[in-house]
C-alpha cells in the first residue's frame, strides 16, 4: 500500500517532468549550455555587529511588581483618602 501511493504520485507528476525534459532538450538544441556552478555556502556568515552604542538609547526595563506589604500600605493610603 505504501509503495503504490508513491508510484501514483510519480505517475501524477510524470507530465510535468516530461514537459521539463522537453524544454531542456529544446534549450540545448538551440545552442544553450548548462554550466555547473559551485554552490553557495550553507550558512552565510552574519555581518559583524557594531560596537557603537547610540547615546540616545535608554534601556527600558519592566518595573518590579509591588510586594504584598507595599500593596497593603497603598490600599490603606487609598482607604484613608
Amino acid at each position: 500500500m505504501h509503495i503504490s501511493n508513491h508510484l501514483s504520485l510519480v505517475e501524477h507528476h510524470r507530465p510535468l517532468a516530461d514537459s521539463i525534459s522537453e524544454r531542456i532538450a529544446q534549450f540545448l538544441a538551440a545552442g544553450g549550455q548548462v554550466s555547473e556552478l559551485p554552490s553557495p555556502p550553507r550558512n552565510p556568515i552574519p555581518p559583524p555587529r557594531s560596537t557603537r552604542i547610540d547615546p540616545e538609547t535608554v534601556l527600558k526595563r519592566k518595573p518590579k511588581p509591588l510586594s504584598l506589604a507595599e500593596r497593603r500600605a497603598l490600599r490603606k493610603m487609598a482607604d484613608a483618602l
